[in-house]
């Protein structure tokens, strides 16, 4: 989860875990020790992000353009083109080889300031660190939200499904736009094959996504679990005649609300 992004955090730290699991791997640092690919180290999109944007290419405006750009394409202008367009590769694949040298070195150099560090002391500072994201512990899933009070959709978000709640996040961001604990939750279910329904109290979320059926059921599970928590324990028989009041259960899944930053993270590892 750390190398494909799902670990909102700064680069700083992304490095230090990269330094850790070095130190997990191969103990203390050496020049003959094996070198894993950065990849296998770093979240890859990080360095690409650090790339210039590509260049846009405004749209043809009528047929006569589109015909005379199809014209020229054909010809020495699109040679031309291409030349340019692999030029731009070229120079955008040696950044990222820069890039990458630069991160590595940062990596090593932090490595050796580990030396000493048992794997296990290591493994613990990793999950340390991951620990320190109010998310840690949920699953998350990439989702499209289609029905939002947090903006116009449909709006690519996280939704990450955790023991005591379910959250809404921004890619990449440490808090949550929103979040609901089970008590909150109605009904839940798929309206199709690709768009799962969560009602929340009086409102309706539609999520576009490829994962509905492990969604619905990560929910059920710690739904059950929720509602098992809160059944009242066995009592011994009274010793006088029971009343005939209905016992009244307390309401909802879930304790009065607390910042979710302040909530205890949920013990989950994560690679």
């Amino acid at each position: 989860m750390v190398l494909r992004g799902y670990v909102p955090t700064s680069e700083e730290t992304l490095q230090t875990l990269a330094a850790l699991r070095l130190q997990s791997l191969n103990s203390d640092f050496s020049t003959h020790a094996p070198f894993p690919r950065l990849e296998e180290l770093f979240p890859p999109h990080v360095l690409h992000a650090r790339l210039p944007p590509l260049p846009h290419r405004p749209p043809a405006k009528c047929r006569g353009a589109r015909l005379r750009v199809g014209l020229l394409a054909g010809g020495l202008w699109g040679q031309a083109l291409a030349k340019q367009r692999a030029e731009r590769d070229q120079r955008l694949r040696g950044r990222l080889r820069e890039e990458g040298a630069s991160t590595m070195a940062a990596i090593v150099e932090k490595w050796k300031l580990l030396q000493g560090m048992g794997r296990p002391e290591a493994m613990a500072a990793y999950v340390a660190l991951v620990r320190e994201w109010p998310g840690f512990g949920s699953t998350l899933f990439d989702v499209d939200l289609h029905a939002s009070p947090v903006g116009p959709g449909p709006q690519r978000l996280w939704l990450g499904i955790g023991a005591k709640a379910v959250s809404l996040y921004k890619p990449g961001e440490r808090e949550p736009l929103d979040s609901f604990c089970y008590g909150r939750i109605s009904s839940f279910g798929a309206s199709d094959s690709s768009t799962f329904r969560l009602s929340v109290e009086d409102r309706d979320l539609l999520f576009e996504t490829s994962q509905v059926d492990e969604i619905a059921q990560l929910l059920n599970t710690y739904l059950a679990s929720a509602s098992a928590q809160r059944l009242p324990r066995p009592q011994e028989p009274p010793t006088s005649p029971p009343t005939l009041e209905p016992t009244v259960l307390p309401e909802g899944l879930c304790p009065a609300p607390e910042p979710w930053h302040q909530r205890p993270p949920v013990g989950s590892s994560h690679s």
